[in-house]
């Protein structure tokens, strides 16, 4: 578990990726949070538990 001060987020939290990586490979676009949890370059996630979070990228304002 975690031994920062102070603590990362759990996996549970909200701000999870708010959390330390603890490795990660960029070339393969994904890094391992302190709290068990994958992230990938495109913003998905994959939970400690198994669940899958997908890409939440912000939705581009079109032109008019």
């Amino acid at each position: 578990m975690c031994q920062h001060q102070p603590l990362c987020p759990t996996a549970d939290d909200t701000d999870r990726d708010a959390a330390r990586a603890v490795s990660s490979k960029p070339e393969l676009g994904w890094s391992l949070l302190c709290n068990d949890v994958l992230t990938f370059e495109d913003t998905g996630e994959l939970l400690p538990d198994g669940r899958v979070l997908g890409p939440s990228r912000p939705l581009l304002a079109s032109a008019a």
